[in-house]
């Protein structure tokens, strides 16, 4: 393997920004697939005579498989390379998106939605991201990791809006086809743009010239192991470690009390408070404005200041605003809602930036992206049982209090449970 010798191309920028720029792409897309079901599921309903079970059963099993499937890309790119990994998987994610629009059973939806379309968009999780950040860059990369965790909502404010004015002019099928053919449109910028490593062009990772101090690396030639035996592999040699489990109940919670009770059950929530659920929709939509801003700023965080120390506030704020948000909640947009949009948005994937940092820290650079892997696999897990739990808690006591009340409990034994990592791992200490 030859020897970085350079920063930069002829231009003067190096291209770890070029490989930014087209993860970003990759990422805003894979987010405006998945998000693209909830504005198609009604109007398939209405054709289909299908019922609400049926079409939500589907994008359960999506976000079931987005969640579980991650690792396993991970090791896939370790294995394959990242750039034929994300190339196939938006090509299989436009073919699946195309076939949709002939569909005619529930279980040609369950297939395509749920299995083909959550693999694919799972290969281009967070996972994906921190990768790239690893490997391109050492200055900024608690900044490049806060923006591409950013790329979700942005996926949806960018997008959502075109796919669901299509769906309702023009009819589903149309807007499927946008979907199908971004896909296919940014396959092809990732097959001609994307490169693995820096070493594959003769290149440093960005900011080596300016003396950033590079982590120990481990050989970076082909494993030819299994991806599905390598991700296995590294989930039992880091399950031996306090600091994996750690991570990963920490992001469990994070994915409870995001995905799982906010995003699911904000908007019913409000109206149970005597709020349209309009007005309750737009609030929520707000939150992801919001979390581009925090995300971003988490990362430039990560960056300066001690994972842990950013991972403890995050949390113990996080379970603050639980114990508020009845109090905060009526028929109309009082000043409390307002701090509370703005507060729990700046917060709401914030977690992700230091936890890749520690995940790097402890477990290594070509590690780090299985570890994360099984870390962000954590978070669907926690998502779908904290939907199902408060649930159930609504339909029991006709009230949310005791959802609020638990998953902000949760927080707080997060955030406690942070300070339980240990503060160097063993590849800092190495460097």
């Amino acid at each position: 393997m030859s020897t970085p010798t350079s920063t930069r191309t002829r231009s003067g920028v190096h291209p770890a920004w070029i490989v930014a720029g087209v993860t970003l792409a990759a990422l805003v897309a894979a987010a405006a697939f998945r998000s693209s079901t909830g504005v198609l599921m009604e109007p398939i309903e209405s054709e289909m005579g299908w019922s609400r079970t049926t079409t939500s059963g589907a994008v359960s099993l999506n976000l079931v498989v987005y969640g579980l499937v991650a690792p396993f890309a991970a090791a896939m790119m370790e294995r394959f390379g990242i750039r034929r990994v994300v190339t196939a998987a938006l090509v299989l994610v436009g073919l699946a998106s195309a076939a949709t629009t002939v569909m005619t059973s529930p279980w040609q939806l369950w297939l395509l939605w749920g299995g083909v379309i959550g693999i694919g968009t799972g290969c281009m999780a967070l996972v994906f991201g921190a990768i790239v950040a690893n490997r391109w860059f050492v200055a900024r990369r608690g900044l490049i990791t806060g923006v591409f965790s950013a790329a979700n909502a942005t996926g949806q404010l960018v997008f959502l809006p075109a796919i669901a004015w299509t769906a309702t002019h023009q009819g589903w099928r149309w807007a499927a086809m946008i979907v199908a053919g971004l896909s296919l449109l940014v396959a092809v910028l990732v097959a001609l743009f994307l490169v693995d490593r820096p070493s594959d062009r003769g290149l440093a990772p960005y900011g080596v010239a300016e003396g950033y101090a590079v982590e120990p690396a481990e050989d970076t030639t082909a494993d030819r192991t299994n991806p599905a035996v390598l991700a296995v592999r590294v989930l039992l040699q880091s399950s031996r470690r306090w600091t994996f489990w750690a991570l990963l109940l920490t992001f469990a919670v994070c994915g409870w009390s995001t995905n799982g009770l906010i995003q699911t059950h904000f908007v019913p929530a409000a109206h149970d408070h005597g709020m349209p659920a309009t007005t309750a929709a737009g609030l929520l939509a707000l939150v992801g404005v919001f979390d581009v801003a925090g995300t971003i700023a988490s990362g430039w965080l990560t960056d300066r200041i001690d994972a842990r120390i950013l991972l403890v506030v995050y949390y113990a704020f996080r379970g603050l605003s639980l114990l508020a948000i009845d109090a905060v909640l009526a028929p109309h947009v009082e000043p409390g809602m307002w701090i509370f949009i703005v507060f729990y948005g700046l917060d709401w994937v914030a977690t992700v930036p230091p936890t890749v940092a520690l995940c790097r820290q402890h477990f290594g650079i070509e590690r780090s992206g299985i570890v994360f892997g099984w870390v962000f696999a954590s978070h669907m897990v926690g998502a779908g049982i904290g939907a199902s739990i408060a649930g159930w808690v609504r339909t029991s006591t006709g009230s949310y209090s005791a959802a609020w009340l638990s998953a902000a409990i949760l927080c707080f034994v997060a955030a406690a449970m942070c300070l339980t990592i240990p503060r160097r791992g063993p590849q800092e200490a190495a460097a």
